[in-house]
């Protein structure tokens, strides 16, 4: 990494003197159209606030908020808190009201920035109870609230260049930048300190990874709050590379096909989604065309890495390639270079068609603990494994201690847990070893293999040890099953609550003539029931006896973070799916 970047807002200035001029280093969409930021304007927005927060008082130190969804203000926000000394804490827009009381009382938070009136509405009746009640600025008009307008303003018509060069050089590199508070699946969440050092020692670590320059674009819809989507964000700006902000989970096809990225960061929820999506298309397909395409995706499911595949493999994919994943490509913006999955356990066959189709997927892994990333695959010769998250970042270290869990050293370890020096004793030994909580083995090759969560794996009462997550993710390769939760803990069998994949089972429905009037309805009929048990047999053939799903309960609804299953970034809350199902759990196992 260049000499000159120490701190995190020490990325503008390198990149105005690095980079030809270009007019989208932001953009975000509004009212239909790309609102599109360079980066002279960039700096002026972050030094203007900066100016402001110092006039109102901010120290080196103090704890500042943000609680919103993707867009250029969450980026001059996080600059111009960094700038001058004080801590950003970003808030996740989903979580519950228990969360958003304790984190802001907790991080004794100064001022806090909201998008807009609905994510306003979720704390304003909060406020009021907290120690410290913060001041407010959205970034939308809101009544009753500041606007960040106004900020800029106060900022504009005070312009003290020498005090913030002065608050800019009392920064120090293994300084706190940011106060990250983990979702976590149990309990309150926990404050992860992050200093510029470790955020910017994963950049350079991962930055050479990046097939793309500052002629690229990148489409960005992971939370900015996540660490993962945070510092691919300052990669990004060290790399040059445009950043365009999806509008919403919904409009992510139609962002990409506008704006044509080489780059897309992700989670396997999204690319599971979008092969669904592509499989589907197939099955409507007649003839010719449906042989073809189903052709061409088993011969992408038989992908090998490089260097593996035969001449004969090489000269039909060639054709599949033209006939089919063209398509797909086209349909990713046709320009797409790489993709980058992280956050869980990524399905191997779906890393093998993309990458078959000319869209390479790299499966990487970490924590927020880590700054995030520990491991990734690579596009360098030996760098892609499938089935593995890849070999360790060259400055991070990685030792598997006797019972199997992973254990990281390196500059990217957090400074600790936030007022809790218990628990930051307990995650780091004394030798420095960050524990993860996750179980693997390093393969001869170099490369991590995950292979379950400490505190995920549960043991039968037949004594059998299970790990989950490896067979959770297996089953989701089913197109009948959305969602899955491995149960069995003290029992004497493993058995599932498994969420359906309600537009692949309506398709289904629809060819078999099955009627229904809800989802809750068709999901009782045997012939639904009796499918997903021939799913279930299928796939119990890829493990052994004491691991096999021997019995199920399927749910009504999809699982998603509003309704309580899921995390901020998409993982299960293993413990309240128990308490949520606890009829279901308790009619599987009561015979």
């Amino acid at each position: 990494m260049d000499k000159s970047i120490t701190r995190i807002f020490d990325l503008l200035p390198f990149y105005e003197k690095q980079f030809k001029f270009k007019d989208d280093v932001l953009a975000s969409k509004e009212n239909g159209q790309w609102v599109k930021y360079d980066i002279k304007k960039f700096r002026e927005i972050v030094d203007d606030i900066s100016y402001a927060l110092l006039q109102l008082g901010i120290k080196k130190g103090d704890n500042i908020a943000t609680i919103s969804n993707n867009c250029p203000e969450w980026n001059f926000i996080d600059m111009a808190i960094l700038q001058t000394g004080a801590v950003h804490v970003p808030i996740y827009p989903t979580i519950s009201e228990s969360d958003y009381k304790f984190i802001l009382q907790h991080a004794e938070v100064k001022f806090v920035f909201v998008a807009g009136k609905e994510l306003y509405s979720k704390i304003e009746h909060l406020l009021p109870e907290l120690a410290i009640v913060p001041e407010v600025y959205t970034f939308k008009n809101t009544e009753g609230v500041k606007h960040l307008s106004e900020l800029i303003q106060l900022g504009a018509t005070h312009r003290n260049m020498k005090m913030l060069e002065y608050a800019k050089a009392a920064i120090q590199a293994d300084e706190i930048a940011t106060l990250i508070y983990t979702s976590g699946t149990t309990g309150n969440p926990k404050g992860v300190m992050l200093s510029h050092h470790n955020l910017l020692s994963n950049v350079d670590a991962v930055h050479t990874y990046f097939p793309v320059d500052e002629s690229c674009r990148a489409l960005s819809y992971l939370p900015l709050c996540h660490v993962y989507e945070r510092t691919n964000i300052y990669t990004y700006l060290y790399l040059g590379v445009s950043i365009y902000y999806a509008e919403n989970m919904g409009t992510i096809a139609d962002n990409i096909r506008e704006i044509s990225p080489q780059i897309l960061t992700t989670v396997p929820r999204l690319l599971e989604k979008v092969y669904d999506k592509i499989i589907a298309k197939g099955l409507k397909l007649k003839g010719a065309q449906k042989q073809i395409f189903f052709w061409a995706v088993n011969l992408g499911l038989n992908y090998k890495e490089a260097g593996k595949n035969s001449i004969f493999y090489k000269a039909q994919l060639a054709v599949a390639n033209k006939l089919v994943f063209k398509k797909w490509r086209e349909a990713l913006g046709g320009e797409m270079r790489v993709i980058v999955s992280g956050g869980a356990a990524l399905q191997p066959r779906l890393i093998k068609v993309f990458t078959a189709g000319q869209i390479p997927v790299l499966e990487g892994y970490g924590l927020t603990e880590t700054s995030p990333v520990i491991a990734v695959n690579t596009l360098e010769k030996g760098g892609l494994k499938f089935g593995t998250v890849g070999k360790v970042l060259k400055n991070v270290e990685v030792k598997i201690a006797q019972e199997g869990e992973i254990l990281v050293k390196g500059p990217n370890v957090m400074k600790g847990y936030f007022k809790n020096q218990e628990m930051t004793a307990e995650a780091i030994d004394q030798e420095g070893w960050f524990h993860t909580g996750d179980v693997g083995h390093i393969e001869p090759s170099g490369h991590l293999r995950i292979t379950g969560r400490i505190k995920e794996i549960f043991k039968t009462s037949m004594g059998k040890y299970i790990s989950p997550a490896l067979i959770e993710n297996r089953f989701k390769e089913s197109p009948f099953i959305d969602g899955i939760m491995v149960i069995g803990e003290h029992q004497k069998f493993a058995a599932a609550l498994i969420v359906p994949n309600f537009e692949h089972l309506r398709s289904w429905c629809r060819i078999k003539d099955i009627t229904y009037t809800s989802d809750k309805e068709m999901i009782q009929n045997n012939n639904i029931v009796k499918r997903l048990r021939k799913e279930i047999d299928h796939y119990n053939s890829f493990f052994g006896d004491y691991e096999k799903i021997k019995k199920f309960e399927l749910t009504d609804h999809e699982w998603t973070v509003p309704s309580g299953e899921l995390t901020a970034n998409l993982k299960l809350k293993r413990s309240f799916i128990t308490l949520k199902y606890k009829d279901k759990i308790d009619k599987i196992y009561s015979d």
